[in-house]
């Protein structure tokens, strides 16, 4: 209906001229900017838990040049089905961002270059 196009008419052109994510990056976007506030806050409702430097040193991880950065942890799981929740897709989403982007401090700042990458990382491949 925007774009006016016909019911065979492919919508990848129009997606990428309107700057529109496809659903799945979409999904990514959302979860990643989830993460991105409550860093430092830790609500109630998180099932993440927070990477902690320097007080992991009661797991494995803390002797690991791993357990100083931003990176979260992924429970495991058993079934493919448990990936799709919140507490192991988020993290996944996270740890998939450029260390660069999960330094930023400020939110539109965020938002900005997250979509960048992601729309990079859609259409770049299809150009």
């Amino acid at each position: 209906m925007v774009a006016r196009l016909g019911p065979r008419d492919h919508v990848s052109n129009v997606l990428r001229d309107l700057h529109w994510l496809p659903v799945q990056h979409r999904i990514t976007y959302k979860l990643c900017l989830c993460i991105f506030t409550t860093i430092g806050r830790h609500p109630t409702w998180s099932t993440v838990s927070p990477p902690q430097p320097g007080t992991a040193s009661l797991s494995y991880r803390g002797r690991l040049r791993s357990a100083y950065s931003q990176r979260y942890e992924q429970p495991r799981t058993r079934l493919k089905f448990g990936e799709r929740c919140f507490a192991f897709d988020g993290p996944a989403a996270w740890n998939s961002l450029p260390s660069s982007v999960q330094e930023l401090t400020d939110t539109t700042a965020f938002k900005h270059q997250h979509k960048s990458i992601l729309f990079q990382r859609c259409y770049s491949s299809s150009t």
